[in-house]
């Protein structure tokens, strides 16, 4: 279940992060809807390394379908194997 928290809570802020973990943000709302989360810093991290891989993976996709695909074998010798 969501840990939902109204913005005002923050000026007891050392409750409000012991109800922080990793995986379980506490989300913050404002005049009844929802304005912040706040996460863990690892999971803050692991979620920035996913967005900066994605987008990474995109940039190779759409090159691939501009400039095409190249072999298995070509990809081994660029890297050295076999």
């Amino acid at each position: 279940m969501p840990n939902i928290k109204p913005v005002s809570d923050l000026r007891n802020y050392n409750d409000v992060l012991r109800d922080i973990a990793v995986g379980e943000p506490v989300f913050l709302t404002k005049n009844g809807r929802g304005r912040y989360a706040i996460v863990d810093i690892e999971e803050f991290e692991r979620t920035q390394a996913t967005l900066k891989l994605m987008g990474e993976l995109a940039k190779g996709e759409a090159s691939a379908k501009e400039k095409g695909y190249i072999d298995i074998s070509d990809v081994e010798s660029i890297l050295g194997e076999k």
